[in-house]
């Protein structure tokens, strides 16, 4: 499903209040996100969605998941290699983003089979902003969470500070 923005007809998003990471819960919460949230690659929209589900864990900015229905599936293809494994969320499995020629290497990253408490992930990807060429919500553009392991979304909502930077693994 492909959603223009220019024919939505939705009053825009009130203002959201901040979050602090450090107030999100240990084991993760998944929270329904209804804001338009945007995946752009090598010139194309890979992904577009009102239907994300946000996940919220203490010391991370959220991770947008995208229903599959809702991506350019054309242009995701099975990573060559790599897995991981989630103490919380079970097993991932990466996939590559290839528009023409341009391949982005473990740019996204779901959870096939997940434990029992985060089946509703399942058929849902997440992307990371550092791969692509723009991620927004509602709008606004997203800034990368450093350190490019867990891939959260930083919007102007969420205050750190994060996990991820070099020196931040053992808090």
């Amino acid at each position: 499903m492909y959603l223009d923005p220019l024919d939505d007809h939705r009053p825009p998003t009130a203002p959201r209040p901040v979050e602090s990471v450090w107030d999100y819960p240990r084991p993760p919460a998944l929270q329904d996100d209804d804001r338009l949230v945007r995946v752009e690659c090598a010139g194309q929209v890979v992904a577009e969605t009102r239907s994300a589900i946000r996940v919220l864990e203490t010391s991370h900015p959220p991770v947008f998941y995208i229903p599959a229905q809702d991506i350019r599936t054309e242009l995701v293809f099975p990573a060559a290699s790599g897995r991981t494994w989630c103490e919380w969320k079970g097993a991932a499995r990466y996939w590559d983003i290839i528009v023409g020629n341009d391949v982005r290497a473990r740019a996204a990253w779901s959870y096939p089979h997940p434990e029992p408490d985060y089946t509703a992930l399942t058929d849902f990807l997440a992307f990371y902003p550092s791969r692509m060429d723009r991620c927004t919500v509602a709008g606004e553009d997203v800034t990368a969470q450093e350190g490019d392991f867990y891939g959260g979304w930083i919007t102007a909502e969420v205050q750190g500070p994060f996990k991820g930077p070099p020196g931040t693994n053992l808090w």
